[in-house]
Formats: C-alpha cells, sequence, structure tokens
C-alpha cells in the first residue's frame, strides 16, 4: 500500500498539472480570438487555429507558463498592414507585449526576410522571426510568429 501512495499522488499531479495547461490554453485561445475578431477553425488542448480572411490564418502553439507562440500566415510576398495588426494584436494577447511594438518588430523582421528568406528581431520576453517562401502549391507565403522566451526580463 506504501508504494502504491506515492503513485496515486503522481497520477493526480500530472492529471491536474495537464487540466491547468489545457484550461491556460483555452484561455489564450480565447485572448486571441477576442483581441483579433478572428475565428477558431481548430481547437485541441495545446494547439489552435484561426481564420482571419481570404488570405490571413493564425495558429496557436501553447507551451508551458511563458513559453507560447502565436503565427501568423499571409497568402503573398506584401502583406497588407492589416497583417501586421492582427499579429501585433494576436501576439499581445499571448505575450502581453504592445501590439504596436511587435507589429513594429514584424515590419523590420519581414523587410529583412523578404530579402535573406528569414529574419529574427528579439524583444524583452520574445523573438519575433519572420520568413518569407514560395510554396509549389499556394504561392508566395509570409509567415510571422512571435515566440515566448522563458527568461521574460
Amino acid at each position: 500500500m506504501r508504494a502504491l501512495l506515492p503513485l496515486l499522488v503522481f497520477t493526480s499531479l500530472a492529471a491536474s498539472f495537464a487540466a491547468a495547461r489545457a484550461q491556460s490554453c483555452d484561455t489564450l485561445v480565447d485572448k486571441v480570438a477576442a483581441e483579433t475578431a478572428a475565428k477558431t477553425t481548430d481547437r485541441r488542448s495545446d494547439y489552435a487555429s484561426f481564420t482571419a480572411g481570404p488570405d490571413m490564418t493564425l495558429t496557436l502553439a501553447c507551451g508551458g507558463p511563458d513559453l507560447s507562440s502565436v503565427g501568423a500566415q499571409f497568402r503573398g510576398a506584401n502583406p497588407p498592414d492589416r497583417y501586421y495588426d492582427l499579429f501585433g494584436q494576436a501576439g499581445h494577447a499571448v505575450t502581453g507585449i504592445d501590439a504596436a511594438v511587435i507589429t513594429e518588430a514584424a515590419h523590420r523582421a519581414q523587410a529583412t526576410a523578404s530579402k535573406q528568406r528569414h529574419s529574427n528581431i528579439d524583444l524583452a520576453g520574445a523573438r519575433v522571426t519572420c520568413s518569407a517562401m514560395v510554396s509549389p502549391d499556394k504561392g508566395p507565403l509570409t509567415l510571422c510568429a512571435v515566440i515566448e522566451h522563458s527568461n521574460r526580463s
């Protein structure tokens, strides 16, 4: 019986952690949807995708505390300002960093990515990364993500 007690405690703690993580992801999904007005198209315990118009989508990956990321995808090589605004709002919902700061970083990262295919801009607590590519079946794509750092300093 004594050997069973630690196993029961561990199992209970693991279940509690999984429930807390799922609840945290649910909260992030709701925050992203509320801030961006994007529609949730797929929702799992640690991931969600959203549509934000005919050429724009968002993806959310929920990690442990302070380790989530949100990406914005645009079908085209030159995203309109609404793409960057949407990305900034989604990034703010996930990281708490001011949306204007994320938007400005995405503009800079995308400008470099359009010449070098990929670029990163580090912010306090997160990294903004953008890529420019051409998909054989979808044509030109612009992809940006804001990824939280485990060290939020």
